[in-house]
């Protein structure tokens, strides 16, 4: 039974995996900083999963890679690891984890919407009532009784950033992965984030805060713990899991994190837990399955 269903196991895994990497990212970035903990975790990622295509495919770089497919991952890495998860890193300090895992429901929406516009992937009517139910989930969930915004703007703009970032990074991915193996072409992913995050420090001139982050000894064990399960296991399995089923379906197990994150991040964090944040996130979750019915 379990071996016919590899990739919907595996993109249940992504959000085990993401829930994680959620909690000790904000509590790493509460201590030194987003940008430190993004750089800092692929550098770490970096490493580990070099480590992994030693062992697994005999190289420690992916120099078997085709142009084909350093283009089109490169892009997903520049997009998804590094602006997505800039705004989402961010959002983490503003609204905390387990409101931005909410908003990053947005994401599987995204992606089949960026798809409508880009690859001529029509939207049924099922479709558009998916999209209705979701955003009422996700509105139950941040509003006020008055149907304001009960978040900062800002931290809603920065996690639905991130959830943008994953989605266009997700169809690149796609594109550019076919049959490659998942954990060499998330570091192809990861090569061109860690990139991009090293010129935008070297140009914030922010050298000394990263130095100063790396001696931080709990963050730095906390980013060490949110790198092994966010751009190590997490989005490995996440590739492994669009390579063995459908986009949609995967992207669908993979939106859970809001569920999984609920009483983790009170424990944490000591979060109160209202019923809107348990209504509007299996609201948001039964949106998003039905969208890939």
């Amino acid at each position: 039974m379990f071996s016919t269903h590899t990739g919907e196991i595996a993109a249940l895994g992504v959000s085990v995996c993401w829930t994680l990497s959620a909690l000790f990212f904000q509590k790493a970035g509460d201590k030194i900083g987003s940008l430190s903990v993004n750089i800092i975790r692929l550098s770490m990622a970096f490493v580990f999963l070099g480590i992994t295509t030693l062992f697994t495919r005999g190289l420690f770089l992916p120099t078997d890679a085709s142009l084909h497919q350093w283009i089109w991952l490169g892009l997903s890495g520049i997009i998804g690891f590094f602006l997505g998860d800039l705004f989402l890193f961010k959002s983490y300090s503003v609204i905390g984890s387990r409101t931005a895992a909410l908003i990053m429901s947005f994401a599987p929406m995204l992606t089949a919407i960026i798809g409508w516009f880009f690859l001529d992937e029509k939207l049924t009517g099922l479709n558009i009532l998916a999209i209705v139910i979701s955003l009422t989930g996700i509105v139950i969930a941040i509003a006020n009784k008055k149907m304001r915004l009960n978040i900062p703007l800002k931290g809603f703009l920065l996690a639905f950033g991130g959830a943008a970032g994953q989605a266009l990074g997700i169809i690149l991915s796609k594109k550019g992965m076919g049959d490659y193996d998942p954990v060499a072409a998330t570091q192809i992913r990861a090569i061109f984030g860690l990139i991009s995050f090293v010129a935008l420090i070297t140009f914030l001139g922010r050298w000394g805060k990263i130095r100063e982050a790396a001696r931080h000894k709990s963050g730095m064990r906390s980013v060490m713990i949110g790198s092994f399960f966010g751009p190590f296991i997490g989005v490995a399995l996440s590739l492994f899991a669009i390579q063995q089923t459908k986009t949609g379906i995967a992207s669908t197990l993979m939106a859970l994190v809001p569920i999984f994150i609920i009483w983790p991040s009170a424990v944490m964090f000591n979060e109160k837990i209202k019923p809107q944040h348990v209504i509007g996130a299996i609201i948001s979750i039964i949106g998003v399955s039905l969208f890939f019915l």
